[in-house]
């Protein structure tokens, strides 16, 4: 835990104001990509401890029982974007701390959430999910949102940008309380291809291969942060692996899915005024 982030480099929105192919390859693909990934929730390798005073958009997604199932990110004052593979038990979304040990944050029920509608398992693309929270959150305390990519982006070969979340430091470590985060470089699509044969559209991959640094099993749905702007959804590693052998990090590119964000929200609003 070695890697410093900059403040600068986590900077976010502040709105502060408070009151595959043939059908044999397809089963091929799908078998493999069962056997050789898992992501959920993964967490902070060979990280540091966040400073308390940036990322303040990360969120805990957990379930009934309060524990941590899944990371996220609030990107207005009622939606938190997360992974499509996180919806089997969340309840509610915490937000406001770094530590989910100290009891002084936002803790809010989930009322619905919305799944990519072709999503279909993780590692076959698609896994992002938006969350609607049963109330907005208050900003200023401890909490802001992160801003989202207006268009399609396209990241540059070994781009830094940072992974966050909680949980798991090695393959077989324990969960942590306090949010870690990471420097990671941005793969091309061609070499990730070369490594991850079917690898599904819409994807960016970020750390592993040939490196130490990474999310790992405790924080799926956490961001991919570069410039400002939460442009991946962690989704998926190489089979519960955390030493990095030479497979990439995959997320979902956000950019690829803003229109669908976009109507997503402006549904919602609809029938909140309609209430």
């Amino acid at each position: 835990m070695f890697w410093h982030v900059s403040d600068d480099s986590v900077r976010s929105a502040k709105l502060c104001y408070c009151p595959l192919i043939v059908q044999w390859n397809v089963n091929f693909i799908l078998v493999s990509f069962t056997l050789l990934f898992s992501a959920h929730g993964s967490d902070i390798i060979h990280g540091t401890k966040a400073p308390e005073n940036s990322m303040h958009y990360m969120a805990s997604v957990q379930n009934k029982k309060g524990e941590h199932v899944c990371g996220g990110f609030l990107i207005n004052e009622d939606f938190v974007v997360s992974a499509a593979h996180c919806n089997d038990s969340p309840t509610h979304v915490v937000l406001g701390k770094h530590n989910l040990k100290n009891g002084n944050h936002q803790k809010i029920k989930i009322e619905n959430k919305t799944i990519h509608e072709n999503y279909q398992q993780v590692g076959l693309g698609n896994d992002i999910m938006l969350i609607k929270l049963s109330e907005k959150v208050k900003l200023c305390h401890g909490v802001e949102i992160i801003q989202i990519p207006h268009a399609e982006i396209n990241l540059k070969e070994n781009q830094v940008c940072q992974v966050a979340g909680w949980g798991k430091t090695e393959t077989h470590g324990k969960p942590v309380d306090e949010l870690m985060v990471v420097n990671v470089s941005v793969i091309t699509s061609k070499n990730c291809e070369e490594q991850w044969p079917g690898l599904p559209a819409n994807v960016i991959c970020a750390g592993g291969y040939n490196t130490t640094k990474g999310f790992c099993q405790g924080d799926s749905g956490g961001p991919l942060v570069c410039h400002g702007f939460a442009v991946g959804v962690v989704s998926f590693n190489y089979y519960k692996n955390c030493t990095y052998p030479d497979k990439p990090n995959i997320y979902t590119d956000i950019s690829k899915y803003r229109k669908w964000i976009d109507e997503v929200l402006r549904k919602k609003l609809i029938q909140c005024q309609m209430k």
